[in-house]
């Protein structure tokens, strides 16, 4: 299931690969159709593949992209992985890992596709088909060291 990622990660194909894990994450939470996933999809998430997909980003990217990277920028910033939507550390998180420059959200065609990134900027396309309080939700699954 995760051969298409994992060979986009090592080629650098970060775009793409951003593009596929979006996919994984509709195909895993049957919402292709929809092309959003409601927060009790983000609740249910296989752990089990979340896991897999965060430690191929972290992978492939040295330590820099990843679910996992997102989670611990966002426990930095004071975030709390109790589910309640937070959108005054989410704004500060879209600022750190640069979806956000000059206090505006930037479009995905702008987010940097490269390891010039900050770290955590990507994944990134998700975000925009999960509510903001998605987030925290799936921060909260990420319950292991990679």
């Amino acid at each position: 299931m995760f051969q298409n990622l994992e060979a986009l990660l090592k080629a650098g194909k970060w775009r793409e690969a951003d593009l596929e894990t979006w996919e994984l994450m509709k195909k895993l939470t049957k919402r292709e159709r929809e092309g959003w996933l409601r927060l009790e999809d983000v609740k249910n998430f296989p752990r089990q593949e979340l896991r897999k997909m965060d430690q191929l980003w972290v992978k492939y990217s040295n330590g820099k992209f990843g679910f996992s990277v997102q989670k611990q920028i966002w426990l930095d910033l004071g975030g709390k992985l109790d589910g309640e939507y937070d959108w005054d550390t989410f704004t500060k998180l879209g600022s750190r890992v640069g979806w956000r420059k000059n206090n505006e959200w930037l479009s995905y065609d702008s987010y940097t596709f490269s390891t010039n990134a900050l770290p955590g900027h990507l994944p990134g396309g998700l975000w925009y088909g999960v509510r903001v309080g998605g987030e925290v939700t799936l921060f909260s699954s990420l319950d292991y060291n990679p």
